[in-house]
């Protein structure tokens, strides 16, 4: 299963990572709500685990914007 970990925080999105891993997910990583939405649109994950508090877009930002165009399920890790 492919996962999209978003955070600001980079130690956050690697530990996040990590821990997926060792599950067998494959993983990838955002650190910006930008990015994280055109990797959702160009990659498809499956899940994505999503943190509300980020700089350059608010986390209901990226959900709205995403619902726009995917039903992936999101999880608000916050």
């Amino acid at each position: 299963m492919k996962v999209l970990s978003v955070d600001d925080d980079i130690a956050m999105t690697e530990l996040t990572a990590m821990l997926l891993q060792t599950h067998g997910f494959h993983v990838l990583t955002a650190n910006s709500a930008r990015d994280a939405i055109q990797i959702v649109r160009e990659k498809q994950p499956q899940a994505v685990i999503l943190d509300l508090m980020m700089p350059d877009m608010d986390g209901r930002q990226v959900c709205r914007t995403i619902r726009e165009f995917s039903n992936v399920p999101i999880i608000i890790l916050s």
